[in-house]
């Protein structure tokens, strides 16, 4: 064989200590985290560890650029963490050859959720400090993340009613097996010996039973609830002004709620909610909801829930993105998903506090029977459109029709970006855990647009500077 090829020698030695530094490119997203986490504010992490004794934990900020890079590209289970800290050079190199197993890995992130989850506002800062957030123009949408949870693992009330019955009449006749069996060893052993044990079928059930009690008493009290708020809202919107009646009347029907039959509760993570997803099935999900800045796709403001419904995230998510930076935007993109009277008329109290410098364009859907919206707007609005014709007319001029054909190009492919490149699913169980595990997935995908943004100047830069003539 005549062709030759390049020296492969597996046993060779090295005779200089390889280094880590000349494995990695200097734009690779892995240096980017590691001089992201010197510049944030770790203060809170440090804070916890006031104890001196025991064994030294690791370092946060080894530990924070693990994590940062790992939801980046999608890696957050612990066991696999520890996994790559070993095998992938990029991972092996943020953790300085250090590896930590997967248990200090997931006390850390369990401890310092909430200070973690608070990474997305230092993220968010540093892309407004590098000119990709102007606010000009925002668009606002939700997308369901599937929960950490299994449909097996639900029971409807109706089937929990049943299925208690059942396991209440199994435990009756089970401890009634026991006490015969403890008589029975008496006469046989003598009462002095020890045999009172509760046997592994009978805990099992006992065990089920409570944790079917506790499924039961939380669907009653979420129907309770949601029958108060309802009765409260329908008995102030018919003008009743003295709150001492709309509490009473919101008791009254509290008291006298029915849960519906089909309505479920999961075991594994009670907090989630059937939905309807992108693909038309229903899983265990959160909603997720975001504003999107349009300059560079930068997640402004972000919030998680268990509602399904978009429709109540309009005030909520506008006042924390003003309170997260301090102005409102000029232009704010909705589709037709948030179209309510409670938003419309926030929408206009807005425009007319802001005097006309923050504008509301949200999507009516379909034109009801008795509405009058012209094709082509033309004069002065009649004077009794409602707020809902109104925006419809807005949306039909020429202003209204440009703006909000950028909505999709805006918010929708930061959520095909999340689900492609990170997760379709949140890790963590329970709406509080959820919501700081979304945030800290929201600061990831801003850190790899802000990666992105430098990465390509860089670049430029480096083109430039080889296209410019020797002198």
């Amino acid at each position: 064989m005549n062709k030759r090829f390049r020296a492969f020698e597996p046993a060779a030695v090295m005779l200089v200590p390889p280094s880590l530094e000349d494995w990695l490119p200097q734009t690779h997203l892995s240096r980017f985290i590691a001089d992201i986490v010197e510049s944030l504010d770790l203060s809170k992490f440090y804070a916890s560890y006031a104890k001196t004794k025991g064994q030294p934990p690791y370092d946060p900020r080894l530990m924070v650029r693990v994590l940062l890079y790992g939801y980046c590209v999608g890696v957050r289970s612990s066991r696999e963490l520890e996994r790559v800290c070993v095998d992938v050079v990029a991972f092996r190199w943020l953790a300085a050859q250090q590896a930590p197993d997967f248990r200090s890995i997931a006390r850390f992130r369990k401890r310092h959720l909430s200070a973690l989850g608070n990474v997305f506002l230092q993220a968010l800062e540093l892309c407004r400090a590098a000119g990709m957030v102007s606010l000009g123009q925002v668009a606002l949408d939700g997308t369901k993340v599937r929960a950490n949870a299994s449909r097996r693992k639900a029971m409807s009330y109706a089937r929990l009613s049943e299925k208690q019955k059942i396991l209440a009449e199994e435990v009756s006749a089970l401890l009634a097996d026991a006490d015969a069996i403890d008589d029975a060893e008496d006469a046989r052993f003598g009462k002095d010996k020890r045999g009172d044990e509760l046997p592994d079928e009978l805990a099992r059930r006992e065990t089920r039973l409570v944790k079917l009690a506790e499924a039961k008493a939380a669907l009653e009290a979420d129907a309770a609830a949601r029958a108060r708020k309802d009765a409260e809202k329908k008995a102030r919107e018919k003008g009743d002004d003295d709150d001492e009646d709309v509490t009473r009347k919101g008791e009254d029907a509290a008291k006298n709620a029915v849960v519906a039959p089909k309505a479920q509760r999961n075991f594994t993570d009670p907090d989630a909610r059937i939905m309807k997803t992108a693909d038309g099935s229903f899983h265990y999900c959160y909603n997720a909801q975001a504003i999107v800045d349009a300059d560079y796709q930068i997640i402004v403001a972000t919030t998680l829930t268990n509602v399904a419904v978009d429709v109540e995230q309009v005030v909520p998510l506008v006042q924390k993105l003003h309170e997260t930076v301090g102005v409102l935007p000029r232009q704010v993109l909705a589709d037709a998903g948030y179209c309510s009277g409670t938003n419309l008329d926030y929408a206009k109290t807005v425009e007319a506090n802001r005097d006309g410098q923050t504008e509301f364009f949200i999507a009516t859907g379909r034109v009801k029977h008795g509405e009058c919206v012209p094709e082509i707007p033309r004069g002065r609005i009649p004077a009794n459109a409602t707020l809902r014709e109104r925006m419809a007319r807005k949306l039909k001029t020429g202003k209204g029709c440009a703006a909000y054909a950028r909505r999709k190009a805006i918010v929708e492919p930061v959520f095909g970006q999340i689900h492609t490149r990170q997760v379709k699913f949140v890790l963590l169980r329970g709406l509080e855990q959820a919501a700081h595990e979304w945030d800290l997935l929201a600061a990831c995908h801003n850190l790899m647009k802000l990666h992105t943004m430098k990465t390509k100047a860089i670049l430029a830069a480096q083109a430039a500077l080889i296209a410019r003539p020797a002198t």
